[in-house]
């Protein structure tokens, strides 16, 4: 292994991906113990965290005394609401973030967090977290949560991970997502967080958390192998210059293991569907599987596969602010940069974490 790694995080005995490829559903035994059921209880609640709150609030809605505040709520978050883009992270409960939970959620797997450098906190910075994979487990654990001890490996730093605008409009799922410090992943709320709050109310010590790749990558979420939709991703470069944030690639090995999808090479006119709902709604639909709670073959639940997310070294980027005096060359170097630690971090480590691997990191659109 080259190099040194610090880590953080709950270690925990690895599984195997228990199931996968196996013709008939193998049910879990009886005499399994309470903390890996406690486990996959909390596992299963974050899957289905929007589905919770949706039935709550239409629970709530079947209660006429509740109506005179559920309406002003209603046109509030729909019209009004600028919590999730301001930048003032105002809803952010360090508590919440911090509850023993999510140490329970992440020891499902296990995950674990690697720090290839320290970052001083006296500057801004942008992690790209790749692959997207199915519903990104691990960019949750990592940078939605302390699970794996963010701020000790990173101190000073506080960092938003950051989801689409649209989940900021689901009633009472809201209130749940800006407490754990999420935030849309807009245009203007990316500069707003960069650019306002820390130590000198201009962003510095700050950092946003970018799936990059997006719901496009997340249908080349196949097992064993990491296909990155980064080609013609710029965007990420592009508000790195205007707020002067540097770089930081993330590779998370395991996120694409955590569950088996349809390929789309094999069946082209589901993958058309698929990219005619993206290009419709703004998100994609992965028609994928992995195992129950209560059987090792057949559910939505994933996989107990190690997730390893290594942080790889920081990119410098010089601010422009102009918009418009934005040098392209400059924007394709910097690109060109963070592709080339992309595939360090994984020549280095595809020995460490990905040893089944079935092929080679490919950049791709």
């Amino acid at each position: 292994m080259n190099g040194e790694v610090r880590s953080a995080g709950r270690a925990s005995t690895p599984t195997s991906q228990s199931g996968r490829g196996r013709r008939h559903i193998h049910w879990a035994p009886l005499n399994i113990g309470l903390e890996r059921r406690l486990q996959t209880f909390v596992v299963l609640c974050h899957t289905l965290t929007i589905a919770i709150f949706l039935t709550s609030f239409f629970f709530t809605c079947a209660i006429p005394l509740s109506w005179p505040l559920l309406v002003p709520y209603l046109v509030y978050i729909s019209l009004f609401s600028t919590a999730a883009t301001s930048g003032h992270l105002k809803g952010r409960s360090p508590f919440l973030r911090s509850l023993p939970i999510w140490k329970v959620y992440a020891s499902y797997f296990p995950a674990r967090l690697h720090r290839e450098e320290s970052l001083p906190p006296t500057k801004k910075y942008i992690f790209g977290y790749h692959p997207h994979g199915i519903i990104s487990h691990g960019a949750f654990a990592a940078f939605g949560t302390e699970a794996l001890g963010f701020s000790k490996l990173f101190p000073g730093i506080t960092n938003t991970l950051l989801t689409l605008d649209a989940n900021f409009r689901i009633p009472f799922y809201r209130e749940y997502a800006l407490a754990m410090g999420l935030a849309s992943v807009s245009r203007e709320s990316c500069e707003n967080i960069l650019t306002k709050g820390g130590p000198d109310g201009e962003g510095m010590g700050r950092a946003i958390t970018i799936v990059v790749g997006g719901a496009r990558e997340s249908l080349n979420a196949q097992p064993n192998s990491l296909r990155l939709v980064l080609k013609r991703r710029k965007g990420f470069v592009k508000l790195a210059i205007r707020t002067g944030a540097d770089l930081v690639p993330v590779l998370a090995f395991g996120e694409n293991d955590l569950y088996d999808q349809v390929d789309s090479d094999q069946h082209p006119i589901i993958h058309k569907l698929q990219m005619l709902v993206k290009q419709t709604l703004g998100f994609t639909v992965p028609l994928f599987h992995a195992r129950g709670v209560f059987n090792y073959d057949v559910g939505l639940m994933p996989y107990r596969t190690p997730l390893n997310i290594v942080v790889g070294r920081p990119i410098p980027v010089m601010q422009q602010q102009n918009r418009d005096k934005i040098n392209d060359q400059y924007i394709d170097e910097l690109h060109s940069r963070y592709v080339e630690e992309l595939k360090r971090l994984w020549d280095q480590w595809k020995d460490v974490y990905a040893k089944d691997r079935e092929g080679e990191l490919e950049i791709i659109s």
